[in-house]
């Protein structure tokens, strides 16, 4: 009886503590973002909106001539991509629609297969509950808060100490990767899943032994493990425990969560980690038969549970232009982590800070940041190179591998020269994330091992290793050398006094461990004094990661985030389908428009249609020229007013910062510096045409569309056209209905005609002739042609999931 009690004791009290741990996550982070707690401001780059973007700037032109103060140039996609397209997402939701299409961007586009929309994400709950800036602002909060508790619980199955394990939880939640990344609020949310995947992994593996953990890793002789490991319960008898059944929930929630959170490239780097962490579990645990198929059988029901959204992103990248879109990206400079950047270990702002505006180092620091703070770091190599387990070795391999792929090393340049897919559009800077995981992890190994071991001193090389590092820096700011970096006296002057803070630190970090070194030797030292001195270093850490943090994310006034401008209520206020576009890119970027229910010819999105951007760079090139490479690099932002191809898009409104000279435009409005013009040669967005041509392929389509004796307003060029007739009768077509997933058309004809919708064509929509199915073809190269009967008809364009 005094063991059960015992034991329940110790299941109370290690509840206890980590309900308190997870207390100490939400209280760091409340200090972390105190400005939105006690001042209202959201973690959201909201002024990089005023600041830097007409007509925003214009509403507060006279007290800021020059543009409101922002703090981070860097941190634009966040308002630019990911809040627009979720804020659009979840307004279609509410109305009990799947978020399918967006026809605010690139003539329409898929919205939900895009993958960053995150239109499934569990978290997203939080959004219908509160208004949607303030959900949005708690989902980014929580990420820290996930990012730490999960990797303290699975640092705990380890048997490393509460204090150690909070470590690391700290480090992980504040490091170089998540702090670069944080309101991004997708990448970070995909991340913090993975200390729980392989928490679930090890639970079940524990399971399928026939019972909890016990002490195999630490004091079990290699008789007894083999004895443990023949005893493996059949997958029968596995499946009928309770603790089996909970953790095969919660191994695939937290798979299905971290996909529908809406990073793919972030998703797929967990996935290899946690592959190799099952690999490497199951020959360490016998490679057993009945837990191949259990893990199997996991990754069917993933599948399973998340085709609604993978079956759209596949359809989606097979006809986009990702690959010409990123078509000999990896030789630019950035692509992978230039070598000297591995100074931001040790010094993260050497190269200057982008909130800071100094920022001298290849572009873009964001990608480049793997700053996880000078004590981890000796905590770190002190781990990987004295302790001796699987655990450190693994991670310790992670982390060296990871580096390996992301710096420009023959290894990481191979999937790119091999053009392997998926694998050579993807910026390897970002296994970054398998970096900083694995030196949290690192970190508390070594940071548990240096309390528990009794012969202190080895820390000492790992010190004298970074100290080397620091005096090396030092030695290169001070004597102003040029040979390996080019630098100006200016930088140069940025990097010495940005150097300054984590010399500091190391300073001090090295201090307390010569310190606690030196007293840990004596006979009576007191037992609180390692849980005082490790407290120290998590206040250290603390202090020098939230430092950090609090330099680089911007937390605004809510009144920024995408306030309503004269101009932009003159467009909302314009009756009809239209479009609009901009001659600069100061002007409205790319999904602005869609929080203003504003149809842009421009778009922002590494997936965007093959077709799409051949048209958009034959109207650039002004001629019928498609091949690549396209030069978007994503931002599709046409400015060629004069052609007649912007006229078909059902380009009616064009928003510049100069006076435009062209006999179609009229000036009708203006606010600050953005002019508005009309274009009175804008095509209506449906019409019918009395004439088709008929072409085998895009090349002869682009050729006709470009072809000056073309009358684009009643000839169509329709592919796939099998029918022998090609005169109809004129008529009148007219939008009834327009949604995001349904167009509503009526047309009236005394005879056969064929109908011309300028949105753009997509396999999933499907189209009816009152109530009977019919066919859309693909027509002017990009849009929607449908065969019309005579007399008058109701035409439905509907947006399906496959």
């Amino acid at each position: 009886m005094r063991f059960l009690d015992f034991a329940r004791n110790d299941n109370y009290n290690m509840i206890k503590v980590k309900f308190i741990i997870s207390i100490l996550f939400i209280v760091i982070v409340g200090l972390f973002s105190y400005q939105f707690i006690l001042h209202g401001k959201l973690p959201i780059p909201s002024d990089t909106i005023i600041g830097l973007y007409h007509p925003f700037r214009d509403l507060y032109a006279k007290e800021f001539p020059n543009g409101i103060p922002y703090k981070n140039f860097l941190i634009t996609d966040p308002v630019r991509q990911q809040y627009p397209w979720r804020f659009f997402a979840i307004s279609v939701e509410k109305m009990g629609q799947l978020p399918l299409w967006n026809p605010y961007n690139f003539g329409g586009t898929p919205l939900l297969a895009n993958f960053q929309t995150a239109a499934f994400y569990p978290l997203n709950i939080l959004l219908f509950i509160f208004p949607f800036a303030i959900g949005w602002s708690i989902l980014i909060l929580l990420q820290p808060i996930f990012a730490g508790i999960f990797l303290y619980f699975y640092l705990r199955n380890l048997r490393l100490s509460a204090l150690s394990s909070f470590f690391g939880g700290v480090v992980f939640a504040f490091c170089g990767f998540s702090t670069a990344w944080l309101e991004w609020g997708i990448i970070g949310n995909t991340a913090l899943w993975l200390p729980l995947v392989l928490l679930s992994i090890d639970k079940l593996f524990y399971s399928s032994l026939g019972g909890s953990r016990s002490n195999r890793e630490t004091k079990q002789s290699p008789r007894e493990k083999n004895h443990e490991i023949a005893s493996a319960i059949s997958l029968k008898a596995l499946w009928l425990r309770n603790d089996v059944k909970i953790w095969f929930v919660i191994f695939i929630l937290s798979l299905v969560f971290s996909f529908f959170a809406g990073h793919i490239q972030i998703f797929f780097y967990l996935v290899i980690l946690s592959f190799l962490y099952f690999l490497a579990r199951w020959i360490q645990f016998g490679e057993k038969k009945n837990i191949l198929i259990l893990f199997s059988l996991l990754i069917f029901c993933f599948l399973l549970l998340t085709c609604i959204q993978w079956l759209p992103t596949v359809q989606f990248i097979l006809q986009s232009a990702r690959n010409a879109d990123q078509l000999n990206a990896w030789q630019q400079s950035g692509w992978f982590i230039p070598w000297q950047h591995l100074i931001q270990f040790v010094a993260p702002d050497f190269f200057g800070n982008p909130a800071t505006l100094n920022y001298w180092g290849t572009w873009n620091y964001g990608e480049l940041v793997g700053y996880v703070g000078i004590a981890p770091l000796i905590f770190a190599l002190f781990g990987m190179f004295f302790r001796k387990d699987r655990k450190t070795l693994f991670f310790g391999t992670i982390f060296f591998l990871s580096l390996i792929f992301a710096l420009p090393t023959i290894f990481a340049q191979l999937p790119f020269i091999w053009n392997l897919p998926f694998l050579s559009t993807s910026q390897p800077t970002r296994l970054l994330f398998l970096t900083d995981f694995s030196l949290s992890i690192l970190a508390s190994l070594g940071f548990d091992y240096y309390f528990r071991e009794e012969k202190k001193l080895k820390i000492f090389y790992p010190v004298l290793f970074i100290g080397l590092v620091f005096a090396i820096l030092w030695f290169y700011v001070l004597k102003g050398f040029t040979y390996t970096i080019p630098i100006s006296p200016a930088n140069l002057s940025v990097a010495k006094h940005n150097l300054l803070f984590p010399t500091i630190l190391f300073f001090i970090s090295a201090c307390l461990l010569v310190f606690y070194s030196w007293i840990a030797r004596g006979k009576y030292m007191s037992r609180r004094l390692p849980y005082i001195v490790g407290s120290l270093f998590i206040l250290i850490v603390l202090f020098d990661l939230l430092r950090f943090s609090w330099k680089f994310n911007p937390f605004t006034d809510p009144n920024y985030l995408f306030p309503q401008t004269q101009a932009l209520a003159y467009l909302q206020k314009q009756p009809g389908q239209y479009r609009i576009m901009e001659t600069d890119s100061q002007i409205l970027p790319p999904n602005f428009s869609v929080m203003y229910h504003l149809q842009d010819l421009s778009g922002y999105d590494p997936l965007y249609l093959q077709r799409y951007g051949e048209l958009m760079v034959a109207i650039g090139r002004n001629k019928p020229d498609i091949h690549t490479p396209f030069g978007f690099n994503r931002i599709i932002t046409p400015t060629s007013v004069d052609s007649r191809l912007i006229d078909l898009s059902g380009v009616k409104y064009i928003l510049s910062l100069s006076d435009l000279h062209d006999a179609k435009l009229q000036k009708v409005f203006t606010e600050g510096q953005t002019r508005v013009y009309e274009n009175t040669k804008a095509f209506p967005r449906a019409f019918l045409v009395t004439n088709i041509k008929t072409v085998t392929d895009k090349q002869e389509a682009i050729a006709a569309l470009f072809d000056p004796k073309t009358n684009l307003h009643n000839t169509a060029i329709v592919e796939g056209w099998d029918s022998s007739k090609k005169n109809f009768t004129n008529g009148s077509a007219s939008i009834t209905n327009y949604q995001a997933n349904l167009v509503s058309i009526t047309t009236k004809s005394s005879d056969g005609s064929f109908l011309v919708l300028t949105d753009t064509f997509y396999p999933t929509w499907q189209v009816t002739v009152d109530g009977k199915e019919s066919h859309i073809y693909r027509t002017d190269y990009n849009f929607r042609g449908v065969y019309i009967p005579k007399g008058k008809h109701e035409i439905i364009f509907s947006e399906q999931l496959f």
